[in-house]
């Protein structure tokens, strides 16, 4: 399943922007790949610079790689909900809450690489599990319809979107 086979009723909302950045990739292939290159991408940033912060009030780097997993985990939730068939709209969240609210700096870059590596190869796992018909069940999250497959390939467009920001602002 690649990303121009999404309908138009699939998606909407902010969800449009990081499903337009995965690129028309296979879903369940672009899920492993972009796990492996954004390990090989981290792992070759100067030690120097995780803790590193463009300006004032922004985040450092293993700040971004905890928010990547904290919204990976979420989007994965509202996948699992929706894949289910459950109908009921599912919040948004407030990503800076969270940020503040994680122990991301205290901890090492290969402890954050390793969480990163366990939680995609479930959610790999899981969207392999599942079947054309729950794939292209949609349910609302932040007040938009998104389906369980625009929600993988959001996944994959959120990641890619922030290892962006890292070449932009960062290195």
């Amino acid at each position: 399943m690649n990303a121009d086979q999404l309908l138009e009723n699939e998606y909407s909302g902010g969800f449009a922007t990081y499903i337009r950045e995965a690129g028309n990739v296979n879903l369940i292939e672009e899920l492993e790949i972009s796990l492996h290159s954004f390990i090989r991408f981290v792992q070759d940033i100067p030690m120097d610079k995780f803790d590193y912060r463009y300006a004032e009030g922004k985040w450092t780097i293993k700040d971004i790689i905890q928010h990547i997993m904290d919204c990976e985990r979420i989007f994965a939730y509202r996948a699992l909900r929706f894949s289910r068939n459950d109908k009921t709209a599912l919040p948004s969240f407030e990503e800076n809450d969270y940020a503040v609210n994680t122990n991301a700096n205290s901890r090492s870059i290969q402890d954050l690489l390793t969480e990163f590596s366990a939680l995609r190869h479930s959610n790999l796992l899981f969207y392999k599990s599942l079947s054309e018909e729950q794939l292209k069940r949609i349910g609302t999250a932040s007040n938009n319809p998104i389906s369980v497959r625009a929600l993988g390939f959001a996944i994959i467009g959120h990641q890619k979107h922030h290892q962006k920001v890292f070449e932009e602002r960062y290195l």
